[in-house]
């Protein structure tokens, strides 16, 4: 059996691949992939921003795939459901090692032994391809009978991060006046994730209008475009969350300027959650004072954990008749088109962007 691949090979170089697809180890399944979401670190680690990579690697980290062969040893998913070929699953992509500092005594992600790639030519659990092959250790969860995938793959893995920045910093709280800085999918996801846990106000900023027009649809209660000047940016907000300013900003825009503007945004005694950041190496200037004199607390977080991607399934499942999840994947395209995925990502053109194996 054979299957196709978009494979970096060096920066700004993708190629298709045709390659052989080994059977699943012991512990582990192989899958044929429905649908691969694009993400904005994918375009940071094609571009070279997010440093070098152990080229060449399949692309894509985000998937939802119907399982093709399970391994031996493997009748459950990783929250003890049933599962069988045919079974719809989707699986967080870092493999853990649960024999290190990280895993057994923080149990925090990512673990000092995680992988992220494995070479092109090896088997490989990359989702801008025909099958993802899941090791023994990857942990995969089966989608619920009534699931649509596309409401599961519309925020990829994006929800889980911001589900993960929200359990290492804090959750919502009844009332909060939130800001999000960016609505792509890691800040579509923040405005879900404060909706629904009782914020008063979540203003978002961005200027892509049809990104702007979905952060309203998902319980955004206002927006601000980007094309404002930075102090007509602070004092729009200002009037919408009231004098005291936000209680949490956001960060998920993905560039640098993004940080001190956040910080400058965020009200006294507020916290500022930088999540979008994971790929734009390099630093901005803040006054520390800020941080003493406003009470400020800045947190970050990457790398969501396998709990994150389990919770993140269920509440697309619980939301996708209720909110348009699905409906933000506005592009799709085909393996071999991958770079134009990432174009389209990358200039904000696509609300959501996919890669969809049965586009010939």
């Amino acid at each position: 059996m054979r299957g196709r691949a978009t494979v970096l090979v060096e920066k700004n170089r993708l190629e298709t691949w045709d390659l052989p697809i080994a059977d699943p180890q012991a512990g582990g399944i192989l899958v044929r992939t429905v649908v691969g979401g694009v993400c904005g670190s994918d375009v940071h680690i094609a571009s070279g921003e997010a440093g070098e990579m152990p080229f060449p690697i399949i692309l894509g980290h985000e998937g939802v795939g119907r399982i093709e062969k399970l391994g031996a040893g493997v009748a459950k998913d990783y929250a003890g459901v049933d599962v069988k070929v045919g079974d719809l699953v989707v699986w967080s992509p870092i493999p853990l090692c649960g024999r290190c500092y990280s895993c057994s005594v923080l149990q925090q992600t990512p673990c000092e032994n995680t992988q992220y790639f494995e070479h092109a030519n090896k088997p490989n659990w990359g989702s801008y391809s025909d099958f993802a092959w899941l090791p023994s250790g990857m942990s995969f969860y089966r989608l619920p009978d009534h699931a649509d995938p596309l409401a599961v793959a519309a925020l990829g893995c994006a929800l889980p991060t911001v589900l993960r920045g929200f359990d290492r910093c804090g959750p919502i709280a009844l009332n909060d006046a939130v800001v999000v800085q960016g609505a792509g999918p890691v800040g579509l996801s923040a405005v879900l994730v404060a909706a629904q846990m009782g914020a008063r106000c979540i203003v978002v900023i961005d200027k892509a209008p049809a990104r702007l027009a979905a952060a309203m649809k998902l319980g955004a209660t206002a927006t601000v475009s980007l094309d404002l000047p930075v102090e007509e940016r602070r004092r729009a907000v200002y009037d919408l969350t009231g004098p005291g300013g936000p209680d949490v900003v956001v960060e998920a825009a993905g560039v640098l300027p993004a940080f001190p503007e956040g910080v400058d945004l965020t009200g006294p005694h507020g916290r500022y959650i930088v999540l979008g950041l994971w790929g734009a190496i390099g630093t901005q200037p803040i006054s520390p004072r800020d941080l003493t004199v406003k009470n400020l607390t800045i947190g970050g977080a990457a790398f969501p954990a396998p709990r994150n991607y389990y919770h993140a399934m269920h509440l697309a499942v619980r939301l996708q008749d209720k909110v348009p999840l699905a409906d933000l994947i506005s592009h799709r395209f085909s393996i071999a088109d991958a770079g134009k995925a990432l174009e389209a990502t990358r200039t904000g053109i696509a609300t959501k962007a996919v890669i969809d194996p049965s586009i010939a």
